[in-house]
């Protein structure tokens, strides 16, 4: 039974045009090596690099692959300027980069979705007020709008919990500014649902409209909602790194890839280009090949291309 089950699945149409994509096998695999390095990191990482107690500022700016000519170390990606390891620091810069991006796509998904449901279904004053909001929003750069918020979020925040907190108010504001897409997405997929039979049955035997929603209407935009968390996911990472980069993202003790990328700028010209250069790659893939994921994933799920 179970094989005939893994049988069915292997031949779906899903992972038989996953298969004959090389472009998705290839993006899958990156993210997934580059997931498992970033949640293993304690395991994988050579170094943990912010232990004070096990770096050695003798160790500072080594070259990659190059014995250190004070210490003899060796390192893969070479060392900052306070010996920590670069590829130790990149697999801990992802771990803060892949979280801030997970939980703030979901909660963009979680507040869009819901409010293209109740704009589609309601209509009326609701569903006008909505969009409004949603159109004004999108008059403005996301980015603007994430450090607005992270600003405001962060001035309502105590002085001695800012550090603690400064991660949670990165997701709340890369969310709050992400979520407008999937609002809009919902609403149109909402608005064509609603006048269907299934839903009109529903309706007339009594069904509460919260229940119409997620039951009849929600599943039927999954398709077009998992396309677009999937290409924000890659956004929201890009969006942490900016704001890391110019300061007001993740605290120095809790550093992520932009911040990773914010210090190795100082050193660029000084000649140690491997701080800057590798984290930089780093987010470059990691980025591209989670929007390669999503264009496979909207072509696949697009009815019109079938």
């Amino acid at each position: 039974m179970m094989e005939s089950r893994l049988s069915r699945a292997w031949q779906s149409d899903f992972l038989w045009s996953f298969r004959r994509s090389p472009t998705a096998v290839v993006s899958f695999f990156v993210v997934l090596v580059l997931v498992l390095g970033a949640v293993f990191a304690p395991l994988v990482a050579p170094h943990n690099p912010f232990d004070p107690s096990s770096l050695n500022l003798m160790n500072g700016f080594s070259k990659p692959m190059q014995p250190n000519a004070f210490t003899g170390e060796a390192f893969w990606l070479g060392t900052d300027d306070q010996g920590r390891d670069v590829f130790s620091t990149i697999l801990y810069g992802m771990r803060i980069s892949l979280f801030v991006g997970f939980c703030a796509v979901l909660f963009a998904m979680v507040l869009g979705v819901t409010l293209g449901l109740i704009a589609g279904y309601s209509g009326g004053m609701v569903g006008t007020v909505i969009m409004r909001i949603a159109d004004v929003q999108l008059t403005f750069p996301a980015i603007l709008v994430a450090m607005l918020i992270f600003g405001i979020a962060k001035g309502f925040t105590p002085v001695h919990l800012r550090d603690q907190m400064a991660v949670w108010v990165l997701i709340f504001a890369i969310g709050l500014s992400d979520w407008v897409q999937f609002a809009r997405v919902v609403r149109g997929a909402t608005l064509v649902e609603r006048k269907k039979d299934y839903v009109q049955a529903a309706s007339l035997n009594g069904r509460k409209a919260v229940g119409i929603m997620l039951r009849h209407i929600l599943p039927n935009v999954v398709g077009p909602v998992l396309v677009i968390a999937t290409i924000s996911l890659a956004l929201a990472i890009i969006a942490e790194a900016t704001l890391s980069f110019l300061g007001v993202g993740a605290p120095p003790t809790q550093p992520s890839l932009g911040t990773l990328i914010r210090i190795g700028q100082g050193f660029l010209f000084s000649g140690e280009w491997w701080i800057l250069f590798f984290p930089a790659t780093t987010l470059l893939v990691l980025a591209l090949s989670v929007n390669l994921l999503g264009d496979w994933l909207r072509d696949v799920l697009n009815p019109r291309l079938r």
